[in-house]
C-alpha cells in the first residue's frame, strides 16, 4: 500500500487585492486535476456568467431547501440580501475521484468549513506588507480612496485570524506562491492525518509498497 492519493480540500483565504485568485488560477493551470469549488447563490446572474461555471444560481426557495437538507459545507446571508454557499455534493464527488478542490472563501466561511470538514487544509494568502497591499488596491484603479481605506482596515481584521490557518503563503511573486502551494499539497499528502489507512495496515502487519 502506498501513501494516500485521496483529494485534499484546500480552503484559501486572503484580503482583497492580495492576488489569491491569480495564485489559484496559476496553480490549476499547472495541475488540471485541481478543481475550483463552485458556490451557489440567490443573486441574479451578471452578464456573461454561466450557471454551473461561475455559480449555481438558485431561487430563494431552492437555496432554503438546500439548507434544510444540510447540503452546504457553509453558507452566508450577505448584508441581509443574497445567500451564498458551498454545496457539499461537488466537493465530495471531486475528492472521491482523487482530485484536490480549492475553496476560495473569506475567514468566516473558512471557520465554518473547518468545523464541518475537519480535514480541510486552510491556507492564508498574505501580502509582503500592508503597504504593498494598499498599493495593489490603488493600482487596480477601480475603487475610491474611501473604499480602499475600508478594504485596508478589513484586511487588518482578517490578518488577525492567521493563527487559525494551517499555512500562510506570502504572494510577493505568483510563481513562488504557486511553488509554495505545491509544497503544501505534497506535505499534506505525506502527513499522518491523511494516511490513516496506511498506518493501520502497518500496525496490523500487512505488506505495504513504496
Amino acid at each position: 500500500m502506498k501513501q494516500t492519493t485521496a483529494g485534499l480540500l484546500l480552503v484559501v483565504s486572503g484580503p482583497a487585492g492580495v492576488g489569491k485568485g491569480t495564485v489559484d488560477s496559476a496553480l490549476m493551470a499547472r495541475h488540471p486535476e485541481i478543481k475550483m469549488s463552485v458556490s451557489a447563490t440567490t443573486r441574479a446572474p451578471r452578464p456573461g456568467e454561466i450557471d454551473g461555471t461561475h455559480y449555481y444560481f438558485k431561487s430563494l426557495d431552492e437555496f432554503r431547501t438546500m439548507i434544510e437538507r444540510d447540503e452546504f459545507l457553509e453558507y452566508m446571508h450577505v448584508f441581509g440580501m443574497n445567500y451564498y454557499g458551498t454545496p457539499k455534493s461537488y466537493v465530495l464527488e471531486q475528492l472521491a475521484l482523487g482530485h484536490h478542490v480549492i475553496l476560495e472563501i473569506d475567514v468566516q466561511g473558512a471557520r465554518k468549513v473547518k468545523q464541518a470538514f475537519p480535514s480541510a487544509v486552510l491556507v492564508f494568502i498574505a501580502p509582503p506588507s500592508m503597504e504593498t497591499l494598499k498599493n495593489r488596491l490603488i493600482g487596480r484603479g477601480t475603487e475610491t480612496s474611501e473604499a480602499i481605506e475600508i478594504r485596508t482596515q478589513t484586511a487588518y481584521r482578517e490578518l488577525e485570524a492567521l493563527p487559525e490557518y494551517d499555512y500562510v503563503v506570502v504572494n510577493d511573486s505568483v510563481d513562488a506562491a504557486v511553488d509554495e502551494m505545491e509544497s503544501i499539497i505534497r506535505a499534506e499528502l505525506c502527513s499522518t492525518a491523511h494516511n490513516k489507512e496506511l498506518i493501520e495496515n502497518l500496525l496490523g502487519g500487512k505488506n505495504v509498497t513504496c
